[in-house]
C-alpha cells in the first residue's frame, strides 16, 4: 500500500491535537461529564428548593404560640445540637411532608440568627 510522506506526520499531529483538545477542555474549559453535570444539577435544584422553603419556615417559627419557649430551647442547645432542636421544634417540618427536612433547618437556623441576643423590649432601660 502507497501512503503520502505525510500520512503518518497527520495521524500523529491529529491524536496529539485531539488529546491536547480533550485535556484542555476538561481541565480549563468548563466541560464535564453526564455524571458531574447531573449531580451540579441535583445539587443546584435541592438548593433552590431549600432557599425556597426557608420563608415558610421562618413564618411557622413567627406564627407559633410557643415561639419564645422553643427559641430558648433552641439558644439552650449546644451549636451542633441547634439544627436538631429546630427539627424537634416542628419548624423545618413543610406542609404536606411528615418528616423534617435536615437541610431546610440548617437554613432556618441561619435565617433565624439564634445566636444573637435576645429581643429586647422597646421601653427597656439600659442601665449600664
Amino acid at each position: 500500500m502507497n501512503t503520502s510522506e505525510w500520512f503518518k506526520p497527520g495521524i500523529y499531529g491529529a491524536v496529539i491535537g485531539a488529546a491536547f483538545v480533550g485535556i484542555f477542555g476538561f481541565s480549563l474549559g468548563g466541560w464535564v461529564t453526564g455524571g458531574t453535570a447531573y449531580d451540579r444539577a441535583m445539587a443546584t435544584s435541592r438548593d433552590s428548593v431549600v432557599a425556597s422553603m426557608v420563608p415558610v419556615c421562618l413564618e411557622m417559627a413567627r406564627s407559633d404560640p410557643s415561639r419564645t419557649d422553643k427559641l430558648e430551647t433552641i439558644r439552650a442547645a449546644s451549636t451542633y445540637q441547634r439544627r436538631d432542636a429546630l427539627m424537634t421544634a416542628g419548624w423545618a417540618t413543610m406542609p404536606g411532608t411528615d418528616v423534617p427536612n435536615r437541610d431546610i433547618a440548617q437554613a432556618c437556623l441561619a435565617a433565624l440568627a439564634v445566636d444573637r441576643s435576645p429581643e429586647r423590649p422597646e421601653n427597656a432601660v439600659d442601665e449600664g
